[in-house]
C-alpha cells in the first residue's frame, strides 16, 4: 500500500468466474482505492476480455511472475489452485484475501467477517481467509446475540442455492428444470442427484460422524470467527433448486436468555443485517428478494417453544455477494481503514 493509502496494484484471481465478476462490480461500485488492476486466471481463460466500468481488461495467465509488483490479491479459486498460487503472491510481498477453503483453518491465517471480527485481520501474515458462504451469513446474524448474551449452541439447517457450486451448478439447475418440464430426464453432472424439483441433503463429502464437509465447515469456522471453541453447532446442509441465495433456519441458545423483542432489536441494530419480520403481513426474507443485495436478511424471529432459552429465526443472504465477493471486498476495505488509522 502506498503512502496515499491506496493499493498501487491489485490483482483479481479467478476473474472470469461468477464470484470474480461480482468482485469487479463491487470494486467499481464501492470506489475501492487502487492504482492498477490486473486480472489473472488459468491459461485456458487468458486473453479473455472482461468489462470493468467503462473499460475492458484483458485476462492474464496466472504464473509466479504475474504477482511481481502486486500489493493486494483478491482470489476466488478451487482449493487446490489456492494452495499453489497463494505462496507465490505472498513471497512477492502481496496480501492475499482468499475465498477458497484451503487456508481457512490454518492457525496462522485469520478468518474474517468484517462485521464480526475485524480486529483479527490485523494479525495477518500475508493471507486472510474469507469463510464459507453458509457460515458467513450465519455468523453475521449470530454476532450481535453473542456479544449481548453469549451463544452456547446453534442448530442450523441450510437451504443452499445451486450457484454455490459455481457457474456449472447454476447451468445444471436451468437445464435440468427445462428437461423436467418437457417430460425428459437429464443426467446430473455437478450434483449427485437430479436437482430440478428436488432437495439433496448432502453438500460435500462424508466427514465426522455422518456429517458432511460443508457441515463441518460451519462448525469449525463459526468457532474460529467468533473466537469461542465452546460454541456447539449442529448443522444440516441441503442443496435446493434455487439459483441464488442461501436460506438458513437457525435456533440459537444463549447463556443469558433473550426475549424476542431484545433479539429483534439487537439484530436490527447490527451492521450488515436487515430485519424483515412481519408474519401477519407475510413479510420475511426470501431468496428471490434478497438476490443481488449485500446484507444478511433476518425474519421469523420467535421464541423456542420446545423449552430452553432459544431464539429461532430465518436467515437469507446472496451467497455470491455477502457469502463470497462482497465479504472479500469488505476485507480489503477493512485493511485500508486499518492502515489509515495507524
Amino acid at each position: 500500500m502506498g503512502e496515499t493509502g491506496v493499493y498501487e496494484t491489485v490483482a483479481l484471481v479467478g476473474a472470469t468466474g461468477a464470484v470474480g465478476r461480482i468482485v469487479l462490480e463491487q470494486l467499481a461500485q464501492r470506489a475501492f482505492p487502487f492504482g492498477q488492476l490486473k486480472l489473472l486466471a488459468s491459461a485456458r481463460s487468458a486473453g479473455q476480455r472482461v468489462s470493468f466500468g467503462a473499460r475492458e481488461l484483458i485476462v492474464e495467465e496466472m504464473t509466479p511472475a504475474a504477482f511481481e509488483g502486486v500489493d493486494l490479491v483478491i482470489a476466488s479459486t478451487p482449493d487446490e489452485i489456492a494452495a499453489q498460487f497463494v505462496p507465490w503472491a505472498v513471497e512477492r510481498g502481496a496480501v492475499v484475501i482468499d475465498e477458497s477453503g484451503y487456508w481457512r483453518m490454518d492457525p496462522k491465517v485469520p478468518l474474517v467477517v468484517p462485521e464480526v471480527n475485524p480486529d483479527a485481520a490485523r494479525g495477518h501474515q500475508g493471507i486472510i481467509s474469507s469463510p464459507n458462504c453458509s457460515t458467513t451469513q450465519m455468523v453475521v446474524a449470530l454476532a450481535p446475540l453473542h456479544r449481548a448474551a453469549r451463544v452456547r449452541r446453534v442448530v442450523v439447517s441450510t437451504y443452499q442455492a445451486t450457484s454455490g457450486a459455481g457457474l456449472a451448478g447454476s447451468e445444471e439447475l436451468r437445464s435440468a428444470t427445462t428437461a423436467s418440464l418437457a417430460g425428459e430426464s437429464a443426467k446430473p453432472h455437478v450434483f449427485p442427484h437430479p436437482i430440478a424439483f428436488n432437495l439433496i441433503p448432502q453438500i460435500g463429502s462424508p466427514k465426522h460422524q455422518g456429517y458432511t464437509s460443508e457441515e463441518m465447515k460451519m462448525v469449525y469456522e463459526t468457532r474460529k470467527i467468533m473466537g469461542d471453541d465452546s460454541i456447539q453447532v449442529c448443522p444440516t446442509c441441503v442443496r435446493v433448486p434455487v439459483a441464488f441465495g442461501h436460506s438458513e433456519s437457525i435456533l440459537v441458545e444463549t447463556e443469558r436468555p433473550l426475549e424476542v423483542a431484545e433479539a429483534r432489536e439487537l439484530l436490527a441494530e447490527a451492521p450488515g443485517v436487515t430485519v424483515i419480520d412481519d408474519l401477519g403481513s407475510r413479510q420475511y426474507p426470501m431468496p428471490l428478494d434478497c438476490a443481488g443485495r449485500d446484507d444478511v436478511f433476518v425474519g421469523r424471529i420467535r421464541k423456542d417453544i420446545s423449552g430452553g432459552s432459544g431464539i429461532a429465526f430465518w436467515c437469507v443472504s446472496d451467497n455470491l455477494r455477502k457469502g463470497a465477493a462482497t465479504n472479500a471486498v469488505q476485507i480489503a476495505e477493512l485493511l485500508v481503514s486499518q492502515a489509515a488509522a495507524i
